[in-house]
């Protein structure tokens, strides 16, 4: 073989370079880990239970894999609702009031819409359409605010979501609205139960794996929203109104219209994932229900970098975090505040892996 066919070989070999968008996150995951661990170390509880009781909360058994699950799922539809605003350089953080708005009126339509004796699956579907219809008109609101009156949707949909998480302790608490009869004064303030025919069908039938049918669901939301944002005109008509609306709209460009979709497509995705939580797990309308949720979600479409692979990455990360937290809470006595820093740890140095991550990719 020659010097120069020696050359041809070598450039045609393949070049295995390793990838700063792949390792610097789970390095940044694995230090915020390893501090995590110092922390808890730090207060007097043994680090070894601790790893065992996160691990039995997430994975431990089939249960907490699917309540992982079940989590990462109402995160993603979040992430996914973010993603989908962000394309068009509008910032959603009202996700927490929209999870509120939609489990209200998914639970208000399954109690007292008469549509438990409906066949063919509209007993769930109803509910869950009008709460994905709630949740749109919620962030509708917040865009008409916006095109109307120039209101930042930063300040509205946050607004927005204070006045959601407001009117569901106004229902719960109200037997007017959907508090269940007071029989007594320890009634808890907190809905009926919503009919059986109206949860959400699990996908194994086993209820000790109860991953409910939101997981195909959010799978294929995630196809949807992907190939609308990459494959479509309005993809492009998104992607046009957020560099530059001046431009779309002397190409034709309606930004209002643009504006007004896209916020009411991420609050439809919020009030579904408020539909996925009352529906598939909690079954009762209560006080809290939204649980953060909503901000956990919005973390997941900020750190995903506009990937629907990195919002559905981001959620499941925060749907193990939440539900190993919980388990290491109660059976490794780690106190609830110490958790939360936990993750405000992972969250930040993710969040400097991404920019580094961004430094490195205009460098290359």
């Amino acid at each position: 073989m020659t010097t120069l066919d020696q050359q041809k070989s070598v450039a045609a070999a393949p070049r295995f370079k390793l990838r700063p968008s792949l390792l610097v996150p789970i390095a940044a995951v694995a230090f915020a880990a390893a501090v995590g661990l110092a922390l808890i170390a730090a207060i007097g509880v043994s680090v070894p239970e601790a790893i065992e009781a996160f691990i039995d909360g997430t994975i431990g058994s089939p249960y907490a894999l699917a309540a992982s699950l079940n989590r990462a799922c109402v995160f993603a539809l979040v992430g996914f609702g973010f993603v989908l605003a962000n394309r068009a350089n509008l910032t959603n953080v009202g996700g927490e009031g929209q999870i509120a708005v939609g489990g209200i009126a998914a639970t208000a339509v399954a109690l007292y819409g008469h549509v438990a004796d409906l066949p063919l699956g509209l007993a769930f579907m109803l509910p869950m359409l009008a709460a994905v219809i709630a949740g749109s008109l919620w962030g509708a609101l917040a865009a008409v605010l916006k095109v109307k009156s120039g209101t930042n949707e930063v300040i509205s949909t946050l607004l927005l979501s204070f006045i959601g998480v407001w009117l569901l302790y106004w229902c719960v608490q109200s037997p007017a609205l959907l508090r269940k009869p007071m029989t007594s004064s320890a009634t808890l303030p907190e809905s009926l139960e919503i009919p059986d025919a109206t949860q959400l069908p699990l996908l194994t039938g086993d209820y000790g794996f109860p991953v409910h049918i939101g997981l195909p669901l959010t799978l294929l939301i995630a196809v949807v929203v992907g190939v609308l944002l990459a494959k479509t005109i309005f993809g492009v008509r998104l992607r046009a109104v957020g560099l530059n609306p001046v431009a779309a709209h002397r190409a034709g460009i309606s930004y209002a219209k643009t504006v007004i979709f896209a916020l009411a497509g991420a609050g439809a995705l919020g009030g579904l994932a408020g539909a996925l939580m009352l529906l598939g797990e909690q079954h009762t309308l209560k006080d809290g229900f939204s649980s953060g949720y909503g901000f956990d979600g919005l973390v997941a479409g900020l750190l995903s970098r506009g990937s629907i692979p990195g919002v559905i990455a981001a959620s499941l990360l925060f749907g193990f975090m939440r539900s190993g937290g919980i388990n290491m809470e109660m059976v490794a006595a780690v106190p609830t505040a110490l958790v939360v820093v936990i993750q405000g740890l992972i969250v930040i140095t993710l969040a400097g892996a991404t920019l580094f991550i961004e430094k490195w990719e205009r460098r290359s």
